[in-house]
């Protein structure tokens, strides 16, 4: 019997086999570029390495230029950090499981929390080093590819909409998607212009973060399925259950 579920599940001819197939090659979609991008910064291409230059030293220069602007861009980057989307996610862990959402709160707590070992693990695979410049406006010392910002950011931002659509009246899922898309642009940005991270960085941490976040909401989504429990569309969040559901509308 369990050998006929996961054939099943597998087969991309039955229903539930071809959402999980779909979904897998989502993930798969979104890893490629970032294993391009992977390449092109380890074999130093010069036409990446270039833009890279250019935008840096470019935004750089206007930071440099504006205290206001760097003390924005450093608020922007505490604001929205991997720790902070940690520390909420584990919070909003918590209150799933008091809710009886054991399954969603443990899938929204692994893949936050695992975003930022996969980030030290890439790193330290490329070991590439930061931009440099004579007048920094902040300076670190761990590698820079990919940018563990835009990829928290991604996985946060993603993680915490997919769990909190179905709490939000239909009206504001698209505005709040739309500013879930802003804070993850803004982060990006404010980690190119504070001179910690070039374009590729940034870019290389958006597709990392998609692909994981796109892996781990597949492996959710089949296992919600081996249970029997309904699957709506991702635009409607993942299935926060009838516990939780309930206690919304209240």
């Amino acid at each position: 019997m369990r050998s006929t579920r996961l054939g099943a599940r597998l087969d991309p001819d039955s229903r539930g086999g071809l959402r999980l197939t779909l979904a897998v090659a989502a993930a798969f979609v979104v890893l490629v570029p970032f294993a391009l991008a992977l390449l092109a910064v380890r074999d130093r291409w010069s036409p990446l390495r270039r833009l890279d230059l250019d935008v840096a030293s470019g935004l750089h220069r206007q930071a440099v230029g504006s205290r206001a602007l760097v003390r924005f861009l450093e608020g922007v980057s505490d604001v929205f950090s991997p720790t902070s989307f940690e520390v909420v996610a584990v919070v909003v862990a918590v209150v799933l499981l008091l809710r009886r959402a054991p399954r969603l709160a443990l899938w929204l707590a692994l893949t936050v929390l695992l975003s930022d070992p996969l980030d030290t693990l890439v790193k330290e695979l490329v070991r590439r080093s930061r931009p440099s410049f004579d007048h920094p406006v902040l300076v670190l010392h761990s590698w820079s590819f990919p940018s563990g910002h835009a990829l928290g950011s991604v996985v946060g931002v993603g993680a915490l909409l997919l769990v909190g659509l179905p709490a939000v009246p239909r009206r504001a899922r698209r505005p709040l998607i739309a500013l879930g898309v802003a804070v993850v642009l803004l982060v990006g940005f404010a980690r190119i212009a504070l001179g910690v991270h070039y374009v590729s960085d940034v870019v290389g941490g958006w597709l990392l973060g998609a692909s994981w976040l796109a892996a781990t909401t597949a492996a959710f989504r089949a296992w919600r399925r081996d249970l029997h429990a309904p699957v709506r569309p991702l635009t409607e969040g993942l299935e926060a259950g009838e516990p939780v559901r309930r206690e919304v509308q209240r």
